[in-house]
């Protein structure tokens, strides 16, 4: 077997390859040629040029897979690979890392903790996400998922002065080495089982026993328990409300969809592939995992007065209804999954940017209280998270409606019609509390009404999500279209 590193493997990494020297560069360039915190906005234009980079080689990545007919790439014997469902994630991490890069800098700026390297780590986090999404065997999968959970570690805790970011970064890190352990536990078994850390024959190894042998059963619980805390699904939710309102806001948005976007990779690639015929002993696991996750993330979230956390326990919500999709397990539930991961990723990034632009005027953001009168202060931001709440809950014609009707249409097809009842119940419950914000901002009258303003990265990312929030919700067959090649090819 060769062990040269061929222009195969050169093709299929470089994406990770330009994220990574990027990465690195930007801490180098921050100690040498931008010391002064004023020079470091600077940086963010770096880090643009690297994802600019990285997006031309996911491009070339894609043309290459359609001349091949969507034919998989595979790199480095197997270890990687490039195919319609990784480049599909890819897109989206390179999305959402441009945009939270966007509204850092002033989030940063006023609070004198403008550090250069977190555009660093922004960047080795997308990294570890390339390899959650492109990788073939356990090995591979588990070092991008530990790249990116420790990058993740140090970012939660980055405002280095503030106590409570301290304190979310030190949960956070406990209950996620706890998590490893179970998932690094589950792999050992699949290994023991198989001799093989590729998912090819591990697939062929669990295929070869019932779903409720011991060994099996307890390797998927094992992993399910690992994955479960990366997505932020009951029981295993624990760390998200702490670590989402002690962490910076900014943080706190690629943490909710960037992480949970890559993890959810993760758990598609293991579940559909080598785990595929032990399905009838990890989806009973699932489904308790999404009615437990509806049921505490929607009555947890009604009793939030800080939004943050509000946002926290909707997000533990969202992850049960992209489990369902899972559970549905037919086409029309991936596609779901697919376009649930993406619109999500969009709508609440714009949330959270509303909460960002009201730090720039000195207004915290973390309670429901700071939204008084928001429409007074700014009708375009008012306006903005009104889309994105209502996108949030599922209304037509925002691009929530799209994602929850996919899933619901596919339990329908599937026979699950006792979770879609439960799963459009729950929709109610949301309603009420996203709508407890939009009271505050439109019926609550404001004595001093000030005008909230932005920085121009924050108009754009802020423009950007709430047009896509429209957008695919209003003309949803390009994005439909993509998602269903990514899973065909």
């Amino acid at each position: 077997m060769s062990i040269y590193y061929s222009s195969t493997d050169h093709f299929v990494l470089l994406p990770a390859i330009l994220l990574a020297l990027f990465g690195c560069a930007t801490l180098l360039f921050d100690f040498w040629i931008f010391p002064e915190p004023k020079q470091r906005r600077y940086l963010v234009w770096f880090l643009l040029a690297g994802e600019a980079f990285a997006g031309i080689a996911l491009l070339k990545q894609q043309l290459f897979l359609v001349e091949q007919n969507g034919l998989p790439i595979e790199a480095f014997h197997g270890a990687l690979i490039i195919d319609g469902f990784s480049l599909y994630f890819h897109w989206i991490f390179l999305a959402t890392t441009v945009l939270v890069a966007l509204f850092s800098y002033r989030y940063f700026e006023l609070r004198d903790e403008h550090h250069g390297e977190y555009y660093g780590l922004l960047m080795l986090a997308q990294v570890g996400m390339f390899f959650l999404a492109s990788g073939n065997e356990l090995v591979t999968l588990f070092i991008g998922l530990e790249t990116m959970a420790v990058s993740f570690y140090i970012l939660v805790g980055f405002m280095r002065r503030d106590q409570r970011s301290n304190e979310a970064a030190l949960k956070y890190l406990l209950l996620g080495g706890f998590s490893s352990g179970f998932l690094v536990y589950g792999f050992s078994i699949l290994y023991g089982l198989s001799g093989s850390t590729r998912l090819s024959d591990i697939g062929n190894a669990v295929a070869a026993r019932d779903p409720f042998d011991p060994l099996v059963f307890l390797a998927v619980a094992t992993i399910l328990v690992g994955l479960f805390f990366k997505i932020s699904a009951a029981p295993f939710h624990m760390w998200a409300p702490d670590a989402y309102e002690g962490a910076p806001t900014t943080v706190a948005a690629y943490l909710a969809v960037g992480s949970k976007a890559a993890s959810f990779a993760l758990i598609l690639r293991l579940l559909l592939g080598p785990l595929a015929t032990a399905r009838a002993a990890w989806e009973p696991l699932l489904i308790g995992a999404a009615v437990l996750s509806m049921t505490i993330g929607n009555l947890a979230a009604l009793t939030q007065t800080n939004t943050k956390r509000l946002l926290a326990y909707s997000s533990i919500n969202h992850a049960g209804y992209i489990l369902l999709g899972i559970i549905a397990g037919n086409a029309m539930g991936i596609q779901g999954v697919l376009i649930y991961i993406l619109v999500y990723a969009f709508m609440n990034l714009g949330a959270f940017l509303v909460l960002t632009s009201l730090a720039s005027r000195g207004i915290a953001g973390d309670d429901i209280n700071d939204l008084k009168g928001l429409m007074q202060k700014s009708p375009a931001h008012a306006l903005w998270m009104l889309i994105f709440l209502l996108s949030l809950a599922g209304i037509p014609p925002t691009a929530g409606f799209l994602g929850k009707y996919l899933i619901f249409l596919s339990l329908l097809e599937t026979g699950h019609t006792v979770l879609a009842v439960i799963a459009a119940l729950y929709v109610a419950v949301a309603i009420y509390y996203y709508f407890r914000l939009v009271r505050a901002m439109f019926t609550t009258p404001q004595e001093n009404a000030e005008p909230v303003s932005s920085s121009l990265g924050l108009k754009v990312a802020l423009g950007v999500t709430g047009v896509l929030t429209l957008v695919i919700g209003v003309y949803p067959e390009p994005w439909v279209r993509f998602a269903q090649w990514s899973i065909t090819r």
